[in-house]
Protein backbone atom coordinates (compact mmCIF):
# COMPACT_ATOMS: atom_id res chain seq x y z
CA UNK A 1 0.00 0.00 0.00
CA UNK A 2 2.87 2.60 0.68
CA UNK A 3 4.33 1.53 -2.67
CA UNK A 4 0.99 2.61 -4.21
CA UNK A 5 1.26 6.28 -1.94
CA UNK A 6 4.73 6.37 -3.47
CA UNK A 7 3.94 5.89 -6.71
CA UNK A 8 0.85 8.45 -6.86
CA UNK A 9 3.21 11.00 -5.25
CA UNK A 10 5.62 10.44 -7.66
CA UNK A 11 3.08 10.77 -10.83
CA UNK A 12 1.91 14.27 -9.13
CA UNK A 13 5.54 15.53 -8.45
CA UNK A 14 6.82 14.56 -11.78
CA UNK A 15 3.52 16.85 -13.57
CA UNK A 16 4.98 19.90 -11.65
CA UNK A 17 8.67 19.01 -11.47
CA UNK A 18 11.22 16.63 -14.07
CA UNK A 19 11.59 12.98 -13.22
CA UNK A 20 15.23 13.37 -11.14
CA UNK A 21 13.32 16.39 -9.11
CA UNK A 22 10.07 14.62 -8.43
CA UNK A 23 12.43 11.30 -7.21
CA UNK A 24 14.12 13.63 -4.53
CA UNK A 25 11.07 14.97 -3.61
CA UNK A 26 9.55 11.90 -2.94
CA UNK A 27 12.86 10.68 -0.87
CA UNK A 28 12.43 14.02 0.96
CA UNK A 29 8.97 13.31 2.03
CA UNK A 30 9.94 9.75 3.36
CA UNK A 31 12.70 10.72 5.28
CA UNK A 32 10.21 12.98 6.75
CA UNK A 33 7.75 10.57 7.42
CA UNK A 34 10.60 8.20 9.10
CA UNK A 35 11.32 10.90 11.54
CA UNK A 36 7.83 11.46 12.49
CA UNK A 37 7.67 7.75 13.03
CA UNK A 38 10.90 7.38 15.60
CA UNK A 39 10.20 10.73 17.00
CA UNK A 40 5.91 10.67 18.32
CA UNK A 41 4.98 14.34 19.19
CA UNK A 42 4.50 14.31 23.28
CA UNK A 43 0.63 13.92 24.38
CA UNK A 44 -1.43 16.96 25.99
CA UNK A 45 -1.83 17.00 29.54
CA UNK A 46 -4.81 15.79 30.76
CA UNK A 47 -5.12 19.05 32.73
CA UNK A 48 -4.48 21.10 29.54
CA UNK A 49 -7.45 18.83 27.67
CA UNK A 50 -9.87 19.55 31.00
CA UNK A 51 -8.88 23.64 31.12
CA UNK A 52 -9.78 23.80 26.84
CA UNK A 53 -13.14 21.84 27.53
CA UNK A 54 -14.07 24.39 30.32
CA UNK A 55 -13.14 27.20 28.29
CA UNK A 56 -14.96 26.08 25.34
CA UNK A 57 -18.27 25.23 27.22
CA UNK A 58 -18.24 28.56 28.97
CA UNK A 59 -18.26 30.48 25.08
CA UNK A 60 -20.83 28.05 23.94
CA UNK A 61 -23.21 29.05 26.91
CA UNK A 62 -22.20 33.04 26.41
CA UNK A 63 -22.83 32.49 22.68
CA UNK A 64 -26.32 30.09 23.40
CA UNK A 65 -27.36 33.56 25.62
CA UNK A 66 -26.60 36.03 23.45
CA UNK A 67 -28.25 34.19 20.59
CA UNK A 68 -31.18 33.59 22.98
CA UNK A 69 -31.21 37.40 24.05
CA UNK A 70 -31.02 38.77 20.52
CA UNK A 71 -34.53 36.71 19.58
CA UNK A 72 -36.31 37.88 22.64
CA UNK A 73 -35.62 41.29 21.50
CA UNK A 74 -36.67 40.28 18.13
CA UNK A 75 -39.81 38.88 19.41
CA UNK A 76 -40.88 41.38 21.55
CA UNK A 77 -39.89 44.21 19.31
CA UNK A 78 -42.76 42.68 16.43
CA UNK A 79 -44.81 42.27 19.52
CA UNK A 80 -44.95 45.61 20.28
CA UNK A 81 -45.40 46.41 16.44
CA UNK A 82 -48.31 44.06 16.07
CA UNK A 83 -50.06 45.81 19.36
CA UNK A 84 -49.64 49.32 18.06
CA UNK A 85 -51.43 48.01 14.91
CA UNK A 86 -54.05 46.63 16.68
CA UNK A 87 -54.65 49.59 18.54
CA UNK A 88 -54.68 52.04 15.98
CA UNK A 89 -57.19 49.71 13.86
CA UNK A 90 -59.51 49.54 17.21
CA UNK A 91 -59.18 53.42 16.86
CA UNK A 92 -59.98 53.56 13.54
CA UNK A 93 -63.06 50.55 13.62
CA UNK A 94 -64.11 52.45 17.18
CA UNK A 95 -64.79 55.87 15.36
CA UNK A 96 -65.89 54.09 12.30
CA UNK A 97 -66.06 55.52 8.65
CA UNK A 98 -67.05 59.54 8.33
CA UNK A 99 -68.09 60.26 5.11
CA UNK A 100 -67.06 63.57 4.35
CA UNK A 101 -63.90 64.65 5.47
CA UNK A 102 -63.81 68.62 6.52
CA UNK A 103 -60.67 69.81 5.56
CA UNK A 104 -59.67 73.58 7.33
CA UNK A 105 -57.32 75.25 5.16
CA UNK A 106 -55.54 79.31 5.17
CA UNK A 107 -55.54 81.05 2.23
CA UNK A 108 -54.03 84.14 1.06
CA UNK A 109 -56.62 84.72 -1.52
CA UNK A 110 -60.03 85.15 -0.40
CA UNK A 111 -62.75 82.60 -1.70
CA UNK A 112 -64.20 84.70 -3.67
CA UNK A 113 -61.54 84.89 -6.46
CA UNK A 114 -61.08 80.95 -6.97
CA UNK A 115 -65.61 81.02 -6.72
CA UNK A 116 -65.77 83.05 -10.18
CA UNK A 117 -65.11 82.00 -13.22
CA UNK A 118 -62.79 84.51 -14.39
CA UNK A 119 -60.08 85.03 -11.88
CA UNK A 120 -57.96 87.55 -13.30
CA UNK A 121 -61.48 89.86 -13.35
CA UNK A 122 -61.46 89.44 -9.67
CA UNK A 123 -58.09 90.40 -8.60
CA UNK A 124 -56.75 93.54 -10.32
CA UNK A 125 -52.87 92.58 -8.89
CA UNK A 126 -53.29 89.33 -11.50
CA UNK A 127 -54.93 91.10 -13.83
CA UNK A 128 -52.02 92.97 -14.79
CA UNK A 129 -49.82 90.06 -14.66
CA UNK A 130 -51.44 88.19 -16.27
CA UNK A 131 -51.40 90.83 -19.43
CA UNK A 132 -47.83 90.95 -18.94
CA UNK A 133 -47.20 87.23 -19.39
CA UNK A 134 -49.15 87.15 -22.67
CA UNK A 135 -46.90 90.43 -23.55
CA UNK A 136 -43.90 88.06 -22.77
CA UNK A 137 -45.31 85.00 -24.84
CA UNK A 138 -45.99 87.18 -27.76
CA UNK A 139 -42.62 88.43 -27.95
CA UNK A 140 -40.91 85.11 -27.35
CA UNK A 141 -43.39 83.59 -30.19
CA UNK A 142 -42.20 86.39 -32.92
CA UNK A 143 -38.98 85.60 -31.69
CA UNK A 144 -39.00 82.10 -32.27
CA UNK A 145 -40.90 82.67 -35.85
CA UNK A 146 -37.80 84.66 -36.66
CA UNK A 147 -40.56 87.76 -36.90
CA UNK A 148 -39.44 91.24 -36.28
CA UNK A 149 -40.43 92.95 -33.16
CA UNK A 150 -39.33 96.53 -34.25
CA UNK A 151 -36.46 96.50 -31.42
CA UNK A 152 -33.76 94.96 -33.14
CA UNK A 153 -31.29 93.15 -30.56
CA UNK A 154 -32.67 94.99 -27.83
CA UNK A 155 -35.72 92.94 -27.92
CA UNK A 156 -34.29 90.25 -25.86
CA UNK A 157 -32.69 92.39 -23.32
CA UNK A 158 -36.03 94.07 -22.66
CA UNK A 159 -37.89 91.02 -22.47
CA UNK A 160 -35.28 89.63 -20.21
CA UNK A 161 -35.97 92.97 -18.29
CA UNK A 162 -39.35 92.70 -17.78
CA UNK A 163 -39.50 89.55 -17.17
CA UNK A 164 -37.32 90.20 -13.94
CA UNK A 165 -39.67 93.11 -13.14
CA UNK A 166 -42.97 90.88 -12.89
CA UNK A 167 -41.04 88.56 -10.41
CA UNK A 168 -40.01 90.81 -7.86
CA UNK A 169 -42.95 92.81 -8.52
CA UNK A 170 -45.33 89.39 -7.92
CA UNK A 171 -42.86 88.40 -4.46
CA UNK A 172 -43.65 91.55 -2.94
CA UNK A 173 -47.39 91.96 -3.81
Amino acid sequence: MEDRNNENLRELLEKFFDAERAESCVEDIQKAEQIFREHPAPEPDDMLIANIKAEIAMRLRASRAHHIRRIIYEVVGAAAVILFVAAVGLQLLKTGPTGQVKVNYASLIPPEIWEGDDITVDDENLAVFTAQIEQIEDEVAALQSGGDTGNGDSTLTELEMELIEINSDFWKG
